[in-house]
């Protein structure tokens, strides 16, 4: 056939049809420049990210410990659920948190419990729930309606 493509160049002709109209020399430099900007940003932003990354990761592993141990306090779980409402809002888990003079998990207001590691401080904030509310839901119902427990 006069003007028809040999078969062995068949596949290889339209893929040069199809990107040679949009390609051009401006566009080859720019996609060279922004490869090597995009390398040194990604670069960047993983190392940045192992940074951060390691001490986010054992903060919300340790939260999860304390979580798990108010669990084994609680044998009820609406108890429990109750009790993480009430101790995500008052210091999200943080042994360290501080408001005024209440510090801990449980916003104590006791100056000792800053220096208690977090299973003492969920221990000290149960007996005290216990002692004046009796549940960690009344203790809840309570924090709701005044936000202090």
């Amino acid at each position: 056939m006069p003007g028809s493509i040999p078969k062995t160049r068949r596949c290889q002709m339209p893929r040069m049809y199809l990107t040679t109209p949009v390609r051009s020399p401006r566009s080859t430099r720019d996609a060279k420049a922004s490869i090597s900007r995009r390398a040194y940003l990604t670069g960047a932003l993983c190392v940045a990210t192992l940074q951060v990354l390691p001490a986010a990761a054992s903060e919300s592993k340790d939260v999860n410990y304390y979580k798990l141990y108010a669990h084994s306090r609680l044998i009820d779980s609406k108890q429990y659920q109750c009790l993480d409402e009430l101790y995500t809002h008052e210091s999200h888990w943080n042994p360290h948190s501080r408001n005024g003079n209440h510090y801990g998990i449980p916003q104590l207001a006791n100056s000792k419990i800053r220096y208690l590691d977090a299973y003492s401080q969920i221990d000290w904030g149960l007996r005290y729930i216990k002692d004046r509310y009796k549940t960690p839901c009344i203790a809840l119902t309570h924090w709701r309606k005044y936000s202090w427990h």
